[in-house]
């Protein structure tokens, strides 16, 4: 599970960067600023998500369900919600209506709050770092 988990957020974090870059750049000139802000909006939240799953996968082991459900729920939330903000950004510039993707959004958002709720109660009752 941790190399899963390390393993995704590290992608999770070159993709923020990757697209992050391609929309601070070249996306500018075909997307409005409406819809920049809204990619720019799933970058972010990929890029904090991708830091959390690394840093999980230091320092959990993932013994128990508390934390392997958090990081499933983390990993999920952190490519539904991103990815169909993503596409969600470039239906009009594509010509097709992927109106459909916008209930699918606050899923991905739900599975982030899973995810951090469960950390919550991971932490209350099993302490990473022990006196």
């Amino acid at each position: 599970m941790r190399r899963i988990v390390l393993a995704v957020g590290s992608f999770y974090g070159m993709l923020s960067v990757i697209l992050g870059a391609f929309g601070a750049h070249a996306f500018k000139e075909i997307l409005s600023a409406e819809k920049i802000v809204s990619f720019e909006t799933g970058v972010r939240y990929q890029l904090f998500h991708a830091v959390l799953l690394i840093v999980l996968g230091l320092a959990m082991k993932f013994e128990n369900g508390l934390e392997k459900y958090a990081a499933r729920c983390l990993m999920i939330g952190a490519f539904v919600f991103p990815v169909s903000i993503y596409f969600l950004s470039f239906a009009e510039h594509w010509g097709v209506n992927l109106k459909w993707l916008g209930p699918i959004t606050p899923l991905g958002g739900l599975f982030m709050i899973i995810g951090w709720f469960l950390l919550f109660l991971n932490f209350l009752k099993n302490p990473i770092f022990k006196k």
